[in-house]
């Protein structure tokens, strides 16, 4: 039995460092816009690649209205914040949105020495939205590929990337996207910062991106904070 398409939306949000209530509201109005029952967002994307802000909980009432988003078009929404782990530990995560609530998703395994404050998470995940497995990446993480075969070896229909990556490294999603694609097999969705950030990224890359597992592009964003692009997925005939 053929599962119901998916579409899925890579959003590059206009970011304010540090300021979570203005970058949820941003969030909200991408999801409102995207049309989508996915919508991915890049690395850090609730307070920018601001290596020292402070952890978002779960339960943070700064995060209802990407919930009332969420609860208002259907969508399940992956979004980039620093979280509070075990024993004191904080992580660089995703959160999974819905009308439901939020709850950590996935924790970022191959954390950057610069990311000293960030414990590297337990391993990979998947994320199932309709039927459709998720593996969950954030950005180093798509540099090895003994990640995305763990991810592989749990199921895995699309591999979800949220990165960051400078403008000079913009060619960098696009090769690691078709190396996952010729090894695994699926379909591949990357959201780009896009704009300026913390962390010495003074131009980010932007292009976000998803392609299908013929490594073709079905949809690319341009450079500019603010764009969102979508594809639809479909089982094969």
């Amino acid at each position: 039995m053929q599962r119901q398409p998916l579409v899925i939306a890579v959003s590059q949000p206009r970011i304010t460092a540090y300021h979570v209530v203005a970058n949820a509201a941003e969030h909200a109005n991408a999801i409102r816009a995207a049309y989508a029952r996915v919508v991915v967002f890049p690395e850090l994307s609730l307070t920018g690649y601001q290596l020292d802000a402070p952890a978002i909980a779960a339960d943070d009432p700064r995060l209802t209205p990407i919930i009332a988003a969420c609860a208002e078009t259907g969508a399940t929404a992956l979004v980039g914040a620093p979280v509070q782990g075990e024993a004191g530990r904080e992580h660089i995560a995703i959160l999974a949105i819905d009308g439901g609530g939020v709850r950590v998703a996935y924790r970022k395994v191959h954390v950057h020495e610069s990311e000293e404050r960030f414990s590297p998470g337990d391993g990979p995940a998947v994320l199932e939205v309709d039927s459709w497995r998720l593996g969950l990446a954030i950005c180093r993480d798509t540099s090895f590929a003994t990640h995305d075969a763990a991810i592989a070896a749990l199921g895995m229909d699309v591999y979800v990337a949220c990165v960051l990556d400078h403008d000079r490294d913009a060619h960098v999603p696009a090769e690691r996207a078709q190396r996952v694609i010729a090894d695994r097999g699926v379909w591949v969705a990357t959201a780009s910062f896009a704009g300026a950030t913390g962390g010495g990224f003074d131009q980010a890359a932007g292009r976000s991106a998803v392609w299908a597992p013929d490594g073709k592009v079905l949809a690319q964003a341009g450079t500019e904070a603010g764009e969102i692009i979508r594809a639809t997925l479909r089982d094969h005939a």
